[in-house]
């Protein structure tokens, strides 16, 4: 299954994730499909979240399932589980 979550990478104590396409028995920080997006936790309240909502509306469209933490990012940018914006 095809799988829209996040990829770590960043400093030690500075995390910053990449939201990524990837297939579900990759391993967490393994070999992507797409990058469609970065959070970074650490920033300020609006820079934190940096998502391509066209292809996110693709990936979704074709079957990816967002798992929670994804899926509740893309509803802080004000778009549903299914990819519609609000």
């Amino acid at each position: 299954m095809v799988k829209i979550r996040l990829k770590r990478f960043g400093a030690a104590k500075r995390p910053c994730y990449r939201v990524v396409v990837m297939d579900s028995r990759e391993p967490r920080d393994g070999r992507c499909i797409e990058e469609i997006g970065i959070y970074q936790p650490i920033e300020k309240e609006g820079n934190q979240i940096s998502l391509k909502e066209d292809r996110i509306k693709y990936w979704i469209g074709v079957g990816a399932q967002p798992t929670d933490i994804v899926a509740k990012l893309m509803n802080k940018k004000g778009m549903t589980k299914n990819g519609q914006s609000k």
